[in-house]
């Protein structure tokens, strides 16, 4: 029997499942599997996922964001009983006119979707459906950060560049209604200038959020505060910040960026906050007092 923080052999023979969307993240994910001498098997979502990440893959397939039971059935035919899920999928085709068309949902989803979602379709009650799903078929969804955890903010000051008087103020004033916006899983992130609130993510998500501020407030010097919610669950859906991010802020007029230490990711962290310091804008990690 393996000691407790050990894995066991014939665990360490099984691959780690992947179930990717878009972005960055399912790459860094990959990349820790792979050096932690694991075998990797990836199941993208098709229209998302970034096919490169088929390199990094020893079992590499595509499915329909709502073809569960074939999730279920490629990783049960490849051997995999622990899988991260990470990577974004763009909710805005949900609500496309062809949406029935594009995303014709299997028995599966469609139990899921109409019988046990009927009356809460928020993402955690959908993600956590998911997980469910998969744990009644010997598939685990582990933390998504498991394989990454060197790329969470960390408390405090991150980058050289320092945070004004002014931006340390709209911090602690937004990090409460950024918090309780989270808990009320309307958005994750605030955006404010001198104690006003400018804006507040909605379903857009925080980069199209981060342009809407910008129209609004022309005149820059504004912060943006992001969180996880209380009952973040890690296995999905983890706050994430990246270089796009800083460039954004940037172009919009953000004059400083706040996260939640522990609890968010930031996509290839010494990069990013390299970028964040070339273009002047202080990064801090904040965890609740």
């Amino acid at each position: 029997m393996a000691g407790e923080g050990q894995t066991a052999p014939r665990a360490m023979d099984e691959p780690v499942g992947l179930l990717a969307g878009a972005g960055r993240l399912p790459f860094m994910v990959a990349e820790g599997v792979k050096r932690a001498g694991r075998k990797l098997a990836i199941v993208g979502f098709r229209g998302s996922v970034e096919m490169g990440l088929q390199v990094l893959a020893d079992r590499f397939s595509t499915v329909g964001v709502t073809r569960l039971s074939t999730v279920i059935r490629l990783f049960r035919r490849w051997g995999v009983h622990r899988a991260v899920m990470v990577g974004r999928v763009a909710k805005d085709t949900m609500y496309s006119p062809a949406r029935l068309l594009q995303m014709f949902p299997d028995w599966r989803s469609a139990r899921i979707w109409y019988l046990k979602l009927r009356k809460d379709r928020r993402d955690l009650h959908v993600l956590t459906a998911v997980a469910d799903e998969l744990a009644g078929e010997g598939i685990e969804l582990i933390s998504s950060v498991h394989y990454c955890t060197e790329h969470l903010a960390h408390e405090g000051q991150m980058t050289r560049t320092a945070p004004d008087p002014r931006a340390l103020a709209d911090a602690e004033f937004g990090w409460r209604i950024a918090r309780r916006s989270a808990d009320l899983d309307i958005g994750q992130a605030v955006a404010v200038k001198e104690r006003d609130i400018i804006a507040v993510e909605a379903m857009e998500g925080t980069d199209r959020m981060i342009q809407r501020t910008g129209a609004i407030c022309r005149g820059g010097g504004w912060t943006l505060i992001k969180v996880a919610r209380h009952n973040q669950d890690m296995r999905f859906d983890v706050p994430t910040i990246g270089p796009d991010t800083i460039r954004r802020l940037s172009l919009c007029g953000g004059a400083c960026l706040v996260v939640e230490a522990g609890r968010t990711i930031i996509v290839d962290k010494p990069q990013t906050l390299a970028l964040a310091d070339s273009l002047g804008i202080p990064v801090l990690g904040m965890k609740d007092v």
